[in-house]
């Protein structure tokens, strides 16, 4: 009896904490159309080298290996980020992508565009809250293949 109890105990707490299905839809809609845009507008220049995104690099002063790190890092989110045990960790990897572009923004190009990385950081945050138990299986998932 007691078995039973702790089980139906455990199934509700993670029945709990998934969101609903309205909210649940309405969050994989935030996370295929941020994939897309991290890695199409934002990842594929970089990636390429294209003139614009060299050029905003080379006014940071680092050079073009900072500029295919940080598209190398947006596509590797932008598909992480529609992977669901990978969502919650990917969203919040790009939330701190985006709080580098916003200091970037600030610092180097005197706060021109700092609301953009902020306006992708907000649905991010959300992505990464709704889907946070999708962590606790990635971390199991680790876990259990380091032994």
């Amino acid at each position: 009896m007691a078995s039973t109890t702790t089980a139906a105990a455990a199934s509700t707490v993670d029945v709990t904490r998934r969101p609903s299905r309205r909210l649940d839809l309405t969050v994989r809609v935030f996370q295929i159309l941020l994939a897309l845009a991290f890695a199409i507008p934002s990842a594929a220049p970089k990636l390429i080298g294209h003139w614009s995104a060299a050029e905003s690099f080379d006014r940071i002063g680092w050079g073009d290996w900072l500029m295919y790190t940080v598209g190398a890092l947006e596509l590797a989110g932008a598909i992480a980020l529609v992977i669901p045990i990978l969502s919650s960790a990917s969203a919040t990897a790009l939330t701190g992508l985006m709080i580098g572009a916003f200091v970037t923004q600030m610092t180097v190009f005197d706060g021109q565009y700092a609301l953009t990385p902020l306006l992708f950081a907000v649905p991010l945050v959300v992505i990464a809250w709704t889907r946070r138990h999708h962590n606790e299986e990635l971390l199991a998932l680790v876990l259990r293949r380091r032994v």
